[in-house]
């Protein structure tokens, strides 16, 4: 009965929390720091949103979501006396964004005012009945309820820019949103982004596509949520004192088959690293965290201490091209290791400027490594160390551009851009260049 709890919760603070805040805004409307930045939240019957977070239970082929429900999709805390840490599923980010959203200042209840309009609509969680569920076989429809509604009530809002100034937020990789329309018998995915309707908003995906036009990826949520400026701080000041005792370090699971791949590689680098190294030996080369199965999903203790004390975190290719580890890393202050642009370079433009992407990060060809014998050591041992301190401080500069603070968070962190508003930076930006 825990969820229901928490729904009831969370519908009472959105219905009673929302409505004096846009009236606030309604009343600063001249206020010129606003001008170009205007969000109108479409209302939503709550069947697109709070209702689809009862059945976080209610596919047993996935996680059961509804424990980290709590805290607005931050979900519990890793231990009573923290305000910082908690147990975060990134499939809850379209809860967390909108809990974020409520406390953006240039909200407007006029959509004639707005430059963007929000749609609080949980797509991810939607997805789960057409993924898993008894409307696996439907998953052309995925869209089709929310589509009716935009063009039925208040018609003019979806039409006056026919939907080029829409975002919502889909918590998966963008994979899981393009199944061709024409595609029979289904196959994995459903078609939400492949409807000719939806070509024109803007989507946040945890991924996007090789060649993105709807969807602009957004960083995974980490387990790391400070409420107030001296808690970033203090963690800071904790990543740059850390020994690092580890070069490297590979947080994950697979690389288990026999066929060759970037992930079986490091494994076996690894796995030789540490059998020619002395037991006496303080420091060593490669440090392993196996994450198989899903262990550490929800559990950032059995990554984040090895994480710092690791110079460089290797974040391979998986299921999908990039991983929430990468994340994780820079929270951690540990340096990126990459194997092909997809990972993290062509994905993250908004959070990762390109210009900056090699001052932080370091990017190894998966095929050299994989088939022309490149050692990993080899190419990490060779920078200087002046360079990897360096590097290091700009991970460490990048990290609140990759966080999602907590709502409610004090004054001094709202003044520091975090992962919600650099995304709405972002839209306004594409809007913009739209209409």
């Amino acid at each position: 009965m825990a969820f229901k709890s928490t729904v009831t919760t969370l519908t009472i603070f959105f219905f009673f929390f929302v409505e004096p805040r846009v009236v606030s805004q309604q009343i600063s409307a001249v206020d010129t720091e606003c001008t170009n930045r205007w969000i109108h939240i479409r209302t939503l019957p709550s069947r697109f949103n709070l209702d689809l977070l009862s059945t976080c239970n209610r596919y047993p082929i996935t996680d059961d979501l509804c424990p980290y429900l709590a805290n607005h999709g931050l979900g519990p805390k890793t231990h009573t006396r923290t305000r910082s840490w908690y147990r975060t599923d990134p499939l809850l980010l379209e809860l967390i964004f909108h809990r974020r959203i409520l406390e953006y200042p240039c909200l407007t209840p006029d959509p004639d005012l707005a430059s963007a309009v929000y749609l609080p609509y949980y797509a991810g969680i939607d997805s789960l009945r057409y993924l898993y569920g008894p409307d696996l076989n439907s998953s052309a429809d995925h869209g089709s309820d929310l589509l009716e509604f935009l063009t039925r009530d208040q018609p003019e809002i979806w039409s006056r820019r026919s939907g080029h100034d829409h975002f919502l937020v889909m918590a998966r990789p963008a994979w899981d949103f393009s199944q061709p329309l024409t595609v029979d018998p289904p196959i994995w995915g459903t078609s939400f982004l492949e409807r000719r309707e939806f070509f024109n908003l803007t989507a946040l995906t945890l991924e996007s596509r090789f060649w993105p036009w709807q969807e602009q990826a957004v960083p995974y949520p980490t387990s790391f949520h400070p409420h107030s400026l001296p808690f970033l701080e203090s963690w800071i000041r904790r990543v740059r004192r850390s020994r690092r005792t580890s070069l490297m370090l590979f947080a994950g699971g697979g690389g288990t088959s026999s066929s060759p791949n970037i992930r079986r590689s490091i494994r076996l680098e690894c796995t030789s690293v540490n059998a020619t190294e002395t037991e006496s030996k303080s420091d060593k080369i490669c440090d392993f965290v196996d994450c198989s199965n899903g262990i550490c999903e929800h559990d950032p203790i059995r990554f984040m201490r090895p994480m710092l004390q690791s110079s460089f975190c290797l974040q391979p290719p998986g299921d999908t091209p990039t991983r929430k580890a990468t994340f994780d890393g820079i929270i951690a202050g540990c340096i990126p290791v990459f194997f092909e642009d997809q990972t993290a370079k062509m994905q993250y433009k908004w959070h990762f400027p390109e210009s900056e992407f090699a001052e932080f990060s370091v990017t190894i060809l998966k095929e050299d490594v994989v088939f022309r014998g490149v050692r990993i050591q080899d190419v990490l041992m060779s920078i200087p160390k002046e360079e990897v301190t360096r590097m290091r401080e700009k991970v460490i500069e990048m990290m609140p551009r990759v966080m999602y603070r907590r709502h409610g968070a004090s004054m001094g962190l709202m003044n520091k851009k975090d992962a919600v508003d650099i995304a709405i930076d972002g839209v306004l930006e594409k809007i913009k260049s739209r209409v």
